[in-house]
């Protein structure tokens, strides 16, 4: 959980601008918060009330759904190292794993001194701090400027460039990281939404499963 503290700053930002989208929507400050208790993605959130008034429960549904098809690419990365858990750990791993705590367990877990009980933890920190500022936000409305204003969305991409470096430890891994910027670069330019998310990560992996295969030969 004190991993997660570095991140607080740039969840709390993206948290109270929620809470105000949410407000704005027509959500109370208790359902924003609870949506934040029981959904856990910030992406989705955004998108879910970005599109409650006007769409339908399907649709949302469905939206929210590939919006965080990065799940399944974070989980296959992570599987390996809780392989040997009982199915209710791996549910309760799952089902709070964020982008931030993603990040934080695997790079402990690659530097051979992850467990369980850090991913536990790295979810929790991030899961605490996000509902009660997204309530906050939606208690305060728009009586804040945009967090945006203050230069805190920068926080996140910060931190997780700070993350990529210890994942970074031959050739191949450099040459991997760059590659799947460039590619979701180039992704963003031409779809909609997150889905050059999926892309880059999907066509990233292939690359670095053929230089690995490459450099063995």
């Amino acid at each position: 959980m004190a991993a997660t503290l570095p991140l607080w700053p740039g969840i709390i930002a993206f948290a109270l601008l929620y809470g105000m989208m949410a407000r704005q929507a027509g959500l109370s400050p208790w359902q924003a918060a609870l949506m934040s208790m029981m959904v856990h993605a910030g992406s989705s959130q955004f998108t879910a009330v970005g599109m409650w008034a006007t769409a339908a429960p399907l649709a949302i549904i469905l939206t929210t759904l590939v919006v965080n098809l990065r799940h399944l690419l974070m989980g296959a990365s992570v599987a390996p190292y809780v392989s040997h858990l009982p199915t209710r750990w791996k549910a309760l791993l799952a089902l709070w794993m964020s982008d931030e705590s993603f990040a934080l367990a695997i790079s402990e877990y690659r530097r051979g001194s992850g467990t369980h009980w850090y991913f536990f933890g790295a979810n929790a920190g991030i899961w605490l701090i996000w509902a009660p500022a997204g309530w906050l936000g939606a208690v305060l409305g728009a009586a804040i400027p945009s967090p945006e204003d203050f230069g805190l969305d920068l926080v996140f991409p910060l931190a997780f460039l700070g993350l990529l470096v210890s994942f970074i430890q031959d050739r191949i891994g450099l040459v991997v990281a760059v590659g799947s910027g460039a590619l979701a670069l180039a992704a963003a330019q031409l779809l909609p939404g997150n889905g050059y998310v999926i892309v880059a990560g999907v066509l990233g992996g292939c690359l670095g499963l053929l230089l690995e295969r490459w450099h063995q030969a």
